[in-house]
């Protein structure tokens, strides 16, 4: 079937309209997630260190005949269909980063999607459901890949060998649950959204296999997706085994992952190698959304300087030797290294930065006689716009994108305020950001309510200075998570607060409106917090009721922070995106908001 956008596609094409389609593709460099730990490793310095090709070779092999293979992986894309800026130049967005998989690509290439592939998105992807950001994938999948639809339709057994011969595959990361498990499954098998349709007619879904090993459909046992894919080319097969982190679930809103069970990544990834094995596959990469931190250095690849540190190298240590190369993202970072698992087997690990700024490009050379592989090397290169195949983005892929602007722009380009200053979510020493400030307030007046906070991970842009619009709100707050207010003790506060802390990998420092709170850094966790005074500099009452406000996806217990699940007398309100507007157009223009103290660190 011949959907809207392929015609459009076929009709803009003709009428020559990609040329200025590619134009203005490479004209918008604007940043819509920039995560905190990504601002600190995309330097120069680091992409020039992730494109050195780090290299192993079996040490026992001799001259025999061989298969190389291709991979090219990208991880959290996360909707980025258009370009941004990385250390003030342009990069990525999805008509670059497809003339670079492609100039890359050969006839043994697989290209390796490692999850977060939508959520978090931009509005001309989000507003129509993240649709357009699976289009664009399903124009680098080859004749031999079908929908994903058909491959669920068929017998478990048979499902890892379905689309053999296709050059995509896909895995899920935390973002894909995001709407829940229906959504999830809409997308990539198809069917109209409620909303829709939006650029095709009748939405198919994914044309590429998805699989995931560790996420489990509690009513069946089985896992959600099917565990792993079998890829063949010139006589030899690749497993791919797909994994998310397993503490998903305390990261997404609970609706999200209603009747999922998320088990241990290694655990899931290892049974998925022994049912390869019995296929007779020795060759086994494994696409994981969970990630790490390599230490940056200038000059050559340092083989000394393998140091990566995070929770994926506690997965590598317990990996099947049989596992070769494992594909990470989630960390929005850089990795290219060999990581040993505990019988010391090395194991090449990549990751290749976010929002298609990056790939990672590995080569695998697979022994016709033993079926492993028994030569593996990766480099991961930057997706510049101003040079190289950026020079040139895919036409067909600018066009889609286009199209997906055109739809959007009318809301988008609303002009709602005028800031007096850029509004950064960069906190101080303390944890204090002024843009939190400013949607924590939102909040609050939405609601009503005595008390409001925001947390950190949902405030995914910063503000610039000058006319404010829809679209740079959309892209601040993306999740339209609706506000919850609800009663809770004083001393409950006092135990959410040191929740920002306990149970936590990294400190998750919410950002309050209508209270003032100090913390200290030398004082053990759970007892971190020195003092609290609501708006009035009343000291908080442990036993006095406070009405609080936050956002569902808090609510729903998210980030840890579990106290609020016991936050009594609920309402609903609105959505926190619609609260931030309204609370803009009601201000004095131009508006503005600063660090005022709000939390205060004493040492």
């Amino acid at each position: 079937m011949r959907t809207r956008i392929l015609d459009w596609l076929f009709a803009a094409t003709l009428a020559g309209i990609a040329a200025p389609a590619i134009a203005q593709v490479q004209a918008e460099h604007g940043s819509i997630e920039q995560d905190y730990r990504e601002e600190r490793l995309e330097g120069l310095q680091a992409r020039q260190q992730a494109a050195q090709r780090r290299s192993w070779r079996a040490p026992d092999w001799r001259p025999e005949p061989v298969v190389s293979i291709n991979l090219l992986s990208v991880n959290d894309f996360h909707g980025q269909l258009s370009p941004r800026a990385v250390a003030g130049r342009p990069a990525g967005g999805a008509a670059v980063l497809a003339a670079y998989l492609k100039a890359a690509s050969n006839e043994s290439t697989l290209i390796v999607l490692d999850g977060d592939q939508v959520g978090a998105s931009p509005p001309n992807s989000a507003l129509l459901e993240d649709e357009p950001t699976i289009s664009f994938f399903n124009l680098l999948a080859n004749p031999h890949c079908r929908p994903f639809s058909r491959q669920m339709q068929m017998p478990r057994s048979v499902q890892p060998f379905a689309q053999q011969r296709c050059n995509l595959i896909g895995t899920l990361g935390n973002h894909e649950f995001d709407d829940g498990r229906s959504e999830l499954l809409r997308l990539h098998t198809g069917g109209n959204h409620r909303k829709g349709p939006f650029l095709e007619d009748e939405w198919e879904g994914a044309r590429f296999p998805m699989v995931s090993s560790n996420v489990i459909d509690q009513t069946t046992g089985d896992s959600l997706l099917p565990p792993y894919s079998i890829y063949y080319r010139e006589g030899v097969r690749i497993g791919v085994i797909g994994a998310v982190l397993k503490d998903t679930p305390s990261i997404v809103s609970p609706s999200g992952v209603a009747g999922l069970r998320f088990i241990d990544e290694a655990d899931a990834i290892n049974q998925s190698v022994a049912e390869l094995r019995r296929h007779g596959v020795r060759a086994i990469v494994v696409a994981l959304h969970q990630g790490g931190q390599q230490t940056s250095y200038e000059g050559p690849t340092q083989p000394e300087a393998d140091t990566v540190t995070g929770p994926i190298v506690d997965i590598v240590k317990r990996l099947d030797d049989d596992v070769d190369v494992v594909i990470s993202g989630h960390a929005h970072g850089f990795t290219n290294a060999l990581v040993p698992n505990a019988n010391g087997k090395p194991i090449l690990v990549t990751q290749a930065f976010s929002a298609g700024t990056a790939y990672s490009d590995i080569e695998l050379v697979v022994s016709r006689r033993s079926r492993d592989i028994v030569e593996k090397s990766a480099a991961v290169h930057t997706t510049w716009a101003d040079q190289g195949a950026g020079l040139v983005p895919d036409a067909e892929v600018a066009m889609l994108v286009a199209q997906a602007d055109a739809r959007v722009k009318p809301l988008v380009e609303r002009v709602v305020g005028l800031a007096q200053g850029a509004l950064s979510r960069s906190e101080t020493p303390a944890g204090e950001s002024a843009l939190g400030n400013l949607i924590a307030d939102a909040q609050r007046v939405a609601t009503d309510a005595q008390i409001s906070f925001m947390n950190p991970g949902g405030i995914r842009a910063d503000l610039d200075s000058g006319e404010v619009t829809w679209g740079e709100l959309f892209a601040i707050q993306p999740f339209a998570n609706d506000l919850v207010s609800m009663d809770l003790t004083g001393a409950q506060l006092k135990t959410m607060l040191e929740q920002q802390w306990s149970g936590q990998s990294y400190a998750r420092l919410l950002k309050p409106s209508g209270i003032q709170y100090s913390w200290s850094a030398s004082r053990p966790v759970g007892n971190r917090v020195v003092e609290m005074r609501d708006a009035t500099g009343a000291l908080i009452n442990p036993a006095a009721t406070y009405r609080v406000t936050v956002n569902s996806f808090l609510a729903g217990g998210g980030d840890n922070f579990t106290v609020l699940t016991e936050g009594t007398n609920r309402v609903v309100g609105p959505v926190d995106l619609d609260a931030l507007v309204d609370y803009i157009e009601s201000l004095p223009q131009p508006f503005g908001a600063a660090v005022e103290g709000r939390i205060q660190r004493v040492d």
